[in-house]
């Protein structure tokens, strides 16, 4: 597929995504939406991606969309929300709205110095729609999330880091570099272990304690059943770095 709003590459066992429509800074519309959801399930379908980073063309991550579109937007958090593949945003700039929420609804977040965090909906007389309510408390705890979500004030990157919004903040030259340095740790990892222990995570997050024990539990027996499982006990047996298939 010809995508217009977005540019998709894959190198290696990384797909990268890239916002790429800077001239609007990289507001969210239908059209973006839509390729969005097409690249996250070409990335599903793709058992040789490991891990993903969302990024975005220009000075800016993206200013989230216009009312016409607000809508639409959630879409597009659905569609970064479903990715089975460990998902690392590199937020190169303001992060607004809608654009803050598809960062969200990635697992991880690293952000380039000046790069601003916020969620304007009250402004507006609206609420937000796209996960923001309930991904944001669940990352920088209730009471943060209140005064980000009710004051629709920005916060910088060195606050964002401060209150758990963002993993790492660095200057806007290694911000790839350290996505990549990221995501090049990760790859090493089992493919069958990061995407159970990343369904482990954010499922028992809605559960309680004793259920997300059994999720664990259940999850961890599938692992046994694995060549992965075995390869790794080998490797560590023969002092070796394993060669895992995601089988």
């Amino acid at each position: 597929m010809a995508y217009k709003t977005i540019i998709y590459e894959k190198k290696g066992q990384i797909a990268y995504i890239t916002l790429n429509r800077p001239r609007v800074r990289n507001a969210i519309n239908a059209q973006m939406a839509k390729e969005l959801a097409e690249a996250c399930r070409r990335i599903n379908q793709d058992e040789g991606v490991s891990v993903v980073i969302l990024k975005a063309a220009g000075g800016v991550f993206s200013s989230g969309s216009k009312p016409q579109d607000w809508e639409v937007a959630g879409e597009a958090t659905s569609a970064i929300a479903s990715l089975e593949r460990v998902a690392i945003a590199a937020i190169n700039g303001d992060a607004v709205g809608q654009g803050l929420e598809l960062a969200l609804a990635c697992d991880m977040r690293i952000a380039a110095q000046g790069a601003r965090f916020c969620l304007p909906h009250t402004g507006y007389g609206l609420i937000p729609s796209g996960g923001g309510t309930q991904r944001l408390p669940r990352l920088v705890g209730r009471g943060k999330a209140l005064e980000m979500v009710l004051s629709a004030e920005p916060i910088d990157a060195e606050e964002a880091f401060r209150i758990g919004l963002v993993n790492k903040v660095v200057s806007s030259e290694e911000l790839l570099s350290a996505a990549e340095e990221m995501a090049k740790g990760i790859i090493t990892k089992g493919p069958i272990s990061l995407r159970y222990a990343k369904e482990a995570v954010n499922k028992g997050l809605d559960l309680t304690l004793e259920q997300g024990l059994r999720l664990e539990a259940d999850l961890y027996f599938l692992i046994q059943t694995t060549a992965d499982r075995m390869e790794g006990i080998r490797a560590f047996l023969e002092k070796r770095p394993p060669q895992f298939k995601g089988e």
